[in-house]
């Protein structure tokens, strides 16, 4: 394949990736204006999230398999189109009821980009021959920046939520047209293969239990990423008695140690293996978080948090590369496996913390992450290269 191709694949994976940051983020900004403009309660709210996460693994599960018959090719602009349409509808919600299916359809947009885009994301790797996933999820994240300043810019404005949306859907579908060329050629799996990824000897389903493992991993580390979403700044304002400015600093650490370990996480691992980017990383983690639980001083806890996500940085993207290495054949069925369940902890993550704070105090109930960090560590060699049966 011509160097020039392969940049341009992985510059439109890119930017799938930031558009995908980017849509969901805008979203989130408009919250507490949608909440206000439909007339719910928090906790209508928090039930009404539960169904964009519904939507978005029932997506996820329909996409995988759409990836390995169609090719990401296809699938990737057409999801990011979909995704990038629903954005509008829940901004044109006048009602709780359209609201939860504004939400649904737009959960079901997210997840079929996040797995197609990912499949995608390890055919490039795989062109590569070197790991590039870990800068693929860092500029995710470069997307939800982008959205909180635009959601900035036009609340300044006095634009409505509708029109907000509608302008960031309406870019967004520009961006999926205009990104789409520069993706690989589809290769879609033959005939022969249909049975790829569903246990059949001899196909992708060849090794399902490793599969899921990677799943179950994938569970554990985003509920710890859930956790820290949800719960960071409320550690420090409830349990350290921080200011709200102040205790904004605890998320705002544990995304950026995120991000730049995630820049840096290809390189680490191209030196020493994906195992050990999991082993060494969720152990970190494990130490960070557990530092900031205990911790009896704000600056401290900044750090723990800090920590925390500088070593959960690496270890999704190596779990996705790792089920789309696993077989050429199903890589879309198996990453929509490892996401699914990966989404499912993320979504499980902040309301088992919120269970246990009925029980123990709130940084107590941190262990629960620290104990996951501890199991992907003892787990972690299921990462390691595969020994081929001559």
């Amino acid at each position: 394949m011509e160097r020039r191709s392969l940049r341009a694949a992985r510059l439109a994976t890119f930017t799938y990736f930031v558009l995908n940051g980017t849509l969901l983020g805008m979203w989130i900004v408009q919250i507490p204006s949608i909440e206000q403009r439909v007339g719910i309660s928090h906790a209508v709210l928090g039930g009404f999230l539960l169904l964009l996460g519904a939507g978005a693994f029932v997506g996820m599960r329909a996409a995988g398999p759409a990836a390995d018959r169609l090719g990401t090719r296809t699938v990737v602009p057409a999801s990011a189109a979909l995704c990038s349409a629903a954005l509008v509808l829940p901004g044109l919600a006048t009602g709780p009821w359209t609201l939860a299916g504004a939400l649904a359809v737009l959960g079901f947009g997210n997840g079929c980009l996040d797995v197609s885009m990912n499949a995608h994301a390890v055919e490039v790797e795989k062109a590569y021959g070197r790991p590039v996933m870990s800068a693929f999820h860092a500029t995710f994240s470069v997307g939800g920046v982008l959205a909180a300043l635009a959601g900035a810019a036009t609340a300044g404005w006095d634009w409505s939520p509708a029109a907000t949306l509608g302008a960031a859907a309406v870019l967004g579908l520009v961006v999926s047209g205009c990104a789409a060329p520069g993706l690989l050629p589809s290769r879609t799996a033959p005939a022969a293969d249909a049975g790829a990824g569903r246990g059949v000897p001899g196909t992708g389903g060849a090794a399902p239990a490793r599969i899921w493992l990677l799943a179950v991993l994938a569970l554990l580390i985003m509920l710890c990423e859930g956790v820290a979403n949800d719960w960071s700044v409320l550690h420090l304002r409830t349990v350290l008695g921080a200011s709200d400015s102040a205790a904004a600093f605890a998320y705002g650490a544990f995304a950026a140690a995120m991000t730049v370990g995630r820049l840096l996480a290809d390189r680490v691992s191209a030196r020493f293996g994906p195992a050990a980017i999991l082993r060494y990383g969720a152990a970190v983690a494990a130490l960070g978080l557990s530092a900031a639980a205990l911790s009896p001083w704000i600056p401290l806890a900044l750090a723990g948090w800090g920590l925390f996500g500088a070593g959960l940085s690496g270890c999704v993207p190596q779990l996705f590369s790792a089920a789309g290495h696993a077989d050429d054949s199903a890589a879309g069925a198996n990453v929509s496996r490892v996401a699914g369940l990966g989404y499912l902890g993320m979504l499980a993550g902040p309301a088992l913390i919120g269970w246990l704070t009925h029980l123990v105090p709130l940084n107590l109930a941190f262990f629960l992450p620290v104990a996951c960090c501890v199991a992907a560590v003892a787990a972690a060699g299921v990462l390691r290269p595969r020994l081929s049966v001559p």
